[in-house]
């Protein structure tokens, strides 16, 4: 069996990052960046996710989405962490999914039409609940409704409206986090244990995406960099230590980015081995979009190093995000609990 992207996946990513190439690169990423106290969702960025169906991959058709699955939806978060991209997308496409597949009929009225739209911004987080306050969310601060755990150590979530966030620094300047606490929680009627379980597959697997993306793009432009860079009067991409190194890093990409892209599959047609499916992709994402992010660090010398290279944009986003949804070792562990006596 041959598994890959179809073409029109793959012109969906293709317009992902042409967009961000030619309208918002890394010189724009570092704009937010630098600027910690600004809300981290440049305007141009949100309206262009919501004109060209980023925030409306996953919600149906029937409420001006677009009708796609996680394959889809990994695509985009690929791109994204391709280009180190700011903005809340992922968190508003896991609220949609959330009222899309546990929301009332009122629900899915009111919040999907304007979630797809990219006119609400949403969050979505498994850390505190609704009841006790949410210690950390993904763009807290400008998020409409956020989904979170009605009651802690309790299946069921809730939608989370009108919130008071206060700002959580975070040392990934191309993400904000705010602590939320207060408002009005509003029960997901349809939530059951499996449900919030797939919920968090979901997520796991769109961070796995992310993490590819950052790993691919900074081995890229890795490469690139020590086929001009010179020692001794050659590159020093011509050293064989170096060639080897980044030979086995590229094996790693690759193998991450085809482990996310099964579990998104896996995910989405609910496969018998879609669980273990996410724990290999958030699992090898992350050991993969580490060591490649450090490489890069280590691999453009001094310039590297420093504050002025975009390096370490790409390095403390997968930091970031490898501890997401299950770090290396828990994601291993959730591995071993699903293989051993399988």
């Amino acid at each position: 069996m041959f598994f890959a992207l179809t073409s029109d996946q793959q012109e969906f990513g293709a317009a992902v990052r042409d967009y961000l190439a030619q309208r918002f690169d890394l010189a724009a990423v570092r704009t937010v960046v630098e600027n910690p106290s600004d809300d981290g969702n440049p305007a141009s960025l949100w309206r262009a996710a919501g004109e060209q169906g980023w925030t409306a991959v996953t919600v149906d058709e029937d409420h001006d989405g677009l009708g796609l699955g996680l394959v889809e939806a990994q695509v985009i978060a690929r791109a994204l962490g391709a280009g180190v991209a700011p903005g809340p997308w992922r968190g508003t496409v896991l609220a949609a999914d959330a009222i899309r597949l546990a929301g009332s009929d009122e629900q899915k009225a009111a919040w999907l039409p304007k979630l797809a739209a990219g006119e609400a911004v949403g969050a979505f987080t498994t850390r505190g609940s609704a009841a006790s306050g949410l210690p950390v969310v993904e763009y807290g601060a400008l998020a409409d409704v956020v989904v979170a755990p009605a009651e802690d150590g309790l299946p069921g979530l809730a939608l989370v409206t009108g919130a008071t966030a206060s700002p959580v620094g975070s040392y990934d300047g191309t993400t904000r986090l705010a602590s939320c606490s207060g408002g009005t929680a509003e029960a997901l009627p349809g939530t059951t244990v499996v449900l919030q379980r797939l919920l968090t597959d979901r997520a796991a697997v769109l961070v796995a995406a992310d993490l590819v993306g950052i790993a691919r793009e900074a081995l890229t432009r890795t490469v690139a960099y020590d086929r001009e860079r010179t020692q001794f009067g050659v590159p020093v991409g011509s050293f064989q230590a170096l060639k080897h190194a980044l030979a086995d890093l590229h094996v790693g990409v690759t193998m991450a980015e085809y482990a996310a892209l099964y579990a998104a599959h896996a995910v989405d047609t609910g496969l018998d081995d879609a669980e273990l499916a996410v724990a290999v992709a958030k699992a090898k994402s992350s050991d993969v979009a580490l060591q490649t992010t450090a490489a890069m660090i280590q691999f453009h010398g001094g310039i590297g190093y420093t504050w002025e290279h975009e390096a370490h944009f790409f390095y403390k986003r997968a930091k970031r995000l490898a501890g997401q949804y299950g770090d290396v070792a828990v994601s291993r562990e959730r591995i071993a609990s699903l293989t051993v006596g399988a």
